[in-house]
């Protein structure tokens, strides 16, 4: 098979959608790839090391899309991509469609076979192609929040560890899935008071367990919301339903009840973000105020750190881009989970949740000839 590589080209997305090491794997397997010249650069790649790996680099963008079969990238095609994209072509990234209407439809039109990685799951139901990253924007936000926080910034001042004598700052984080508990660990790790509110008692029991209770627990709904926005310095949006979009936890009325200068970090921006306030914002401008409330909604937080994070979601990426490389489109039905991932076919959509989320009709990829 034929694969590109492009050069991210979403604001400040530094990573890569694949390292030299895996793209040598892929020649080793007998496969070409082409990557755009410089695409591996803000990740510390040259492309001497591409092609050392035995790939080859083609100049311009067009060029990379027009001669491949299969587009491996991070993040979802924007706007000038979209006329690039042709005919059956596999495009294997980041899609969240849920989020993104105009793109689900350009995809249906140019008949693309897209395969989300965040939809993607493994034999326990999770979403492997999506936790490292969750991870990694978890992380984050705690590092982010904290840095906010200093009135330079435009925070209120708060120290999220606090001194002796002086008590630490309150992060309240909403939602304890992957996003959630690596950020509360990580607020927990500076020293700040946390709580993680969830709708499911087993997980909170769980996260209590893990912590040795230093880990606050509350049970999610309107009021209890209210009640711990209330005392919050930092606010963590971390709600992810797979696939559909994230709900509104907080709505604009209820920024009245948090403090002044507070912050709120959206990392659900990609699925529509779970504050109604959201507003994708990048890493050249990160944030904005709303009712004296400084929101951080950057829709691709991990780039931020393009190294840590291109190897993190390269290392579980490699072996479905393989099996997608050596079998095509049989590697769907091959593969269960790969299926999963499958979110448009050829002008037909095969997520329920994204069609859901548009309300436009749903295709089963079980009945897709071709698929079975």
């Amino acid at each position: 098979m034929i694969i590109g590589i492009p050069k991210e080209i979403k604001n400040n997305e530094n990573r890569v959608g694949m390292v030299p090491g895996n793209v040598e794997q892929l020649v080793h397997s007998g496969h070409q790839v082409y990557v755009q010249s410089t695409a591996g650069l803000g990740t510390g790649f040259t492309d001497e090391d591409y092609i050392e790996a035995g790939a080859g680099i083609l100049p311009t963008i067009d060029e990379v899309y027009a001669i491949s079969e299969m587009i491996i990238k991070v993040k979802e095609p924007i706007e000038p991509e979209y006329e690039l994209l042709k005919e059956d072509q596999i495009l294997f990234t980041y899609l969240h469609l849920a989020a993104d209407e105009k793109l689900t439809q350009v995809l249906l039109d140019k008949k693309i076979v897209g395969i989300a990685y965040e939809t993607v799951t493994d034999k326990n139901g999770a979403l492997p192609l999506l936790n490292p990253m969750s991870e990694i924007a978890g992380r984050l936000a705690s590092q982010i929040g904290a840095t906010l926080l200093q009135k330079a910034n435009g925070g209120s001042g708060v120290l999220l560890g606090g001194v002796p004598g002086v008590l630490p700052g309150k992060v309240v984080v909403l939602g304890g899935g992957i996003v959630g508990f690596n950020a509360a660990q990580m607020a927990m790790g500076l020293g700040a008071d946390v709580t993680i509110m969830d709708v499911n008692l087993e997980r909170m029991r769980y996260l209590s367990e893990v912590t040795h209770g230093r880990l606050k627990t509350m049970m999610s709904n309107r009021a209890n919301i209210i009640s711990q926005i209330k005392e919050a310095d930092l606010v963590i949006g971390a709600v992810l339903v797979a696939g559909k979009k994230a709900p509104h936890l907080i709505t604009r009325d209820m920024l009245e009840f948090m403090k002044p200068n507070s912050v709120v970090c959206d990392v659900a921006v990609d699925q529509g973000g779970c504050f109604e306030t959201t507003k994708a914002t990048t890493h050249d401008n990160p944030t904005f105020v709303v009712d004296n409330i400084l929101h951080y909604c950057v829709a691709n937080m991990p780039g931020a750190v393009p190294l840590t994070s291109t190897y993190a979601l390269n290392n579980v990426t490699l072996p479905f881009a393989v099996q997608i490389a050596a079998q095509g489109i049989n590697s769907l039905k091959n593969n269960p989970h790969l299926m999963m991932g499958l979110n448009v076919f050829k002008g037909m959509l095969t997520c329920q949740a994204v069609a859901d989320a548009h309300n436009l009709d749903y295709t089963d990829p079980s009945g897709i000839a071709e698929l079975q």
